[in-house]
């Protein structure tokens, strides 16, 4: 098998710094972890949050901790730090090696999508809260096998909003069912959704949005692992 993990992400139109953030650690039992983290808000005091609970995260699980663990920590820690008054939606997908799973974890209203042979389109969409508000706030929890043809998208609030008040928003799943039906990779996909979310919004987006999209393939890559950036420096 051969996974391939893609991540698009725009900031909010005339802001100087995005509060979205975006993380990937290696798990010290094999596999990956990548958290993405949407502070309450936008701009800097957002950024600093979002840095705040994605440090945290990844600090547990360099450590070992469980994702769900990592994901409570991060929410203890951000309560504690700012007495319950600020937010942020946390997101933690992995691919488990110890276990040969993929964990989703999620503190996010937004729903997941979760794509595989067997079921299609799986819209994971419990109820889930924000970390740093609620005292006994806990991450909702997705575990499968690891196996060819499973697609995960997760994403922050600025992608199903992209478009509201200026004739519809994107219809997400439905986006993805169709991507995934044509055979598209990762890459193609998370480039094709934060398109779609901008042109929806005239270019103009009025919050930060990120997409994350990890696929599990058949293929065999070898023993050589690859990792591709594109960052716009202003």
């Amino acid at each position: 098998m051969e996974v391939e993990v893609a991540v698009a992400k725009a900031g909010k139109w005339a802001t100087s710094e995005s509060g979205d953030t975006l993380e990937m650690i290696e798990r010290p039992r094999g596999g990956f972890s990548f958290v993405l983290v949407d502070g309450q808000r936008s701009g800097r005091a957002a950024k600093a949050i979002s840095n705040l609970v994605a440090r945290k995260a990844i600090a547990e699980l360099a450590e070992g901790v469980r994702d769900g663990a990592a994901a409570r920590a991060a929410h203890d820690y951000l309560h504690a730090y700012k007495g319950g008054k600020v937010s942020a939606t946390l997101n933690i997908v992995s691919i488990d090696l110890n276990t040969s799973t993929l964990v989703l974890s999620r503190n996010n209203p937004c729903p997941a999508i979760l794509v595989t042979p067997e079921e299609g389109v799986r819209l994971l969409d419990e109820l889930s809260r924000p970390v740093g508000i609620y005292t006994r706030t806990k991450p909702v929890i997705t575990e499968i096998d690891l196996r060819p043809g499973i697609t995960a998208v997760v994403y922050t609030d600025g992608l199903p909003s992209a478009g509201e008040g200026r004739g519809g928003a994107m219809d997400v799943p439905g986006a993805v069912a169709e991507m995934v039906n044509a055979g598209w990779g990762a890459r193609q996909i998370a480039d094709a959704l934060l398109e779609r979310a901008l042109a929806l919004e005239n270019s103009h987006p009025r919050d930060d949005i990120s997409v994350l999209v990890l696929q599990v393939r058949p293929e065999e890559g070898g023993q050589v692992r690859h990792l591709l950036v594109h960052v716009p420096i202003p």
